[in-house]
This record gives C-alpha cells, sequence and structure tokens, in this order.
C-alpha cells in the first residue's frame, strides 16, 4: 500500500502504475470501475461490501471520501492499493478537503481503468439530482439505496423524477429471490390473475417496488398492506379459478402455498449488502424492468424512453445554503 499525504491527481495516478508494476497488476482483466462515493463514518461497511463484489467481479475501485467542502484549503489525501481491504483487485482511497470536493471528477477521470465500464455508487446518500455530481454524469450504470436516506419513500419517487437509462437501487436488488419465487408460481398456473396484496411496511421501497413490479407484469392495481415488521411479511395471489398462491418470509425461510400442494420451503438468509451489490454487477446495461416498477409505483410511464445521457448542473451546496 502506498499513503500520500497532501497530494496531487498526477502523483496517485503515478503511485497506481508504480503498485500495479510491482503488486502484478493486469488492467485488461479488470471488468469494470466501481467509484464508491461514501461518508468517512461508512469506511469499514464500504470495505466489507466492496471486498465481497470484487471477489466476484474483477475491478477498479475508486472510493470517494468528501470532507468538509468549506475547508479553507482544499487537500487531497490518498491510498492505494493492489489487494487487501478492498478484495483482490486494485483500490485508491481518495480523501478530499474544501472546495476539491466539489469537483471529485477532475482526480478520478484519470483514474478510471481504460476501456471498462464505470459503475458509480452512492453508499451514504443520494444528491437530490445525478446530475449534480459530475461523477453519476460521467457513469455507464449508476446505483443508489434509498433506504438509507431520511426519508425512503420520499426518496424513491426522487429517484423516479430524476431517472434516466442506467439508474438502478439496491432497494430493488434485495427483491430478486421475491421475483423468482413469484415467477416460478406462475408457471404452474393456467388462470387468470384477478388480485395482487404485498404485505408489509408501506414505507419500505422495497415493498414497493415488489408491487410495482407486479402491477407492470399483470397490469393490476397492486397494494402495500400494512403488517408486522420494517419490510414484506408476506405476498398473496388470488386467480379466477378460485386458486391461490400465499408466499411468506417466515424466519429465514420463504414458505409458499398453494391449494392441493405440499408447500415448498426455501432458504431466504439476510443477504450481506456485497452480495447483492455483487448481483448488481452482473449486468451493465439499463434495467428496464427495474424502470417499469419503479414507473408503476410512482406514476410515471415512460421512464425507459427517457435519454441515456445527462448533463452536469453545477450545485454549490454553500450557495444553496445561503439561498435558503
Amino acid at each position: 500500500m502506498t499513503t500520500l499525504w497532501d497530494t496531487t491527481g498526477t502523483a496517485v495516478v503515478k503511485a497506481l502504475a508504480q503498485e500495479r508494476r510491482t503488486g502484478g497488476g493486469v488492467t485488461s482483466g479488470l471488468a469494470l470501475t466501481l467509484v464508491v462515493v461514501h461518508d468517512e463514518k461508512d469506511t469499514a461497511d464500504v470495505e466489507a461490501a466492496v471486498s465481497i463484489a470484487s471477489a466476484r467481479h474483477p475491478m477498479r475501485v475508486l472510493s470517494v471520501i468528501r470532507h468538509n467542502y468549506e475547508a479553507p484549503v482544499p487537500r487531497l489525501d490518498a491510498e492505494v492499493l493492489i489487494g487487501g481491504r478492498y478484495g483482490p483487485g486494485e483500490a485508491v482511497v481518495l480523501r478530499m478537503y474544501g472546495r476539491l470536493s466539489l469537483h471529485a471528477e477532475s482526480v478520478t477521470l484519470p483514474l478510471l481503468a481504460p476501456d471498462a465500464p464505470v459503475v458509480t455508487w452512492w453508499y451514504s446518500s443520494t444528491p437530490e439530482l445525478i446530475a449534480h455530481d459530475p461523477i453519476g454524469v460521467f457513469a455507464d450504470r449508476r446505483i443508489t439505496n434509498v433506504i438509507r436516506d431520511r426519508d425512503p419513500a420520499a426518496s424513491l419517487r426522487q429517484r423516479a423524477e430524476d431517472y434516466a437509462p442506467g439508474d438502478t437501487d439496491l432497494t430493488w436488488t434485495v427483491i430478486t429471490p421475491w421475483r423468482a419465487a413469484l415467477a416460478s408460481a406462475f408457471d404452474t398456473v393456467q388462470a387468470e390473475c384477478e388480485s395482487v396484496t404485498v404485505a408489509g411496511n408501506p414505507a419500505d421501497p422495497s415493498a414497493q417496488l415488489l408491487a410495482g413490479w407486479m402491477s407492470s407484469r399483470l397490469g393490476l392495481q397492486v397494494p402495500v398492506e400494512k403488517a408486522e415488521g420494517k419490510y414484506i411479511s408476506s405476498v398473496t395471489v388470488l386467480f379466477a379459478d378460485g386458486n391461490r398462491i400465499d408466499l411468506t418470509n417466515e424466519g429465514y425461510k420463504l414458505i409458499m402455498r398453494r391449494l392441493g400442494q405440499m408447500d415448498s420451503i426455501a432458504p431466504f438468509p439476510q443477504r450481506r449488502t456485497g452480495d447483492v451489490l455483487a448481483e448488481e454487477l452482473r449486468r451493465l446495461d439499463p434495467d428496464e424492468t427495474y424502470a417499469e416498477a419503479l414507473g408503476a409505483v410512482t406514476g410515471h410511464a415512460d421512464l425507459n424512453s427517457r435519454p441515456t445521457t445527462r448533463t452536469h448542473i453545477w450545485f454549490d451546496p454553500a450557495l444553496a445554503g445561503s439561498e435558503g
């Protein structure tokens, strides 16, 4: 590992090249560049998640930690690693102070792996408009996680307002087991679906997105009915011939009950953030199914037809604060 204090972007690029020569890194083997934007307090959680994902997807990780933009003197501190805390790949930790934190792209752009897609992941919180953050503008895919925002339900609506193809959210990725189980259940049913109900926390964005997915697939209005617990507890599907399907999350088991059949029980462990992130990094094209589910939840029917690129909109938190 190389540590650089009060350094420059040029020095960081040189240090990365030197570490690669001594550590044996191979640029051609990198599948992507993952730019992670997070707060200092979340560093350990980010390292744990990225180390899991990078073991499955060879990547260069750029960890961007923005400190007080009001600091009088801009400064850049950096760590350059080959292997270690961020997994087997290459990683650069960039701590930015003062006004430099508003221009993080000036440091990150020269560090992107050549000829590899760029994925930006906001771990701690998402900008209200992704176009306010140039790190999101130059990315091919953009991953948010609204469950970490102060008002997840409002943040989910904002993600639809601000959506561009290539956006996704980890609250969508975590419901993959629910979607897989429901899809397999429909394979054995011939009758028309009459109604679907998702039981859980109506403020949970994952519950909302699961209801939105079912709505977009079936052409029905699927509600989220309040139930005990923080997340999704069950899904009930009723069919025109009287059949029904009940999926219930019961203590790390997903139980499917169908009339006239034995219960189907599948493991349903709580997945780590790194596992969810690794799943999301499997695809680097726009997730049209997510857009349809998000549109069904928020009333936006045109998300997949929006432009795929954004233009950076300059945003200065100091000026925004003075205007407020």
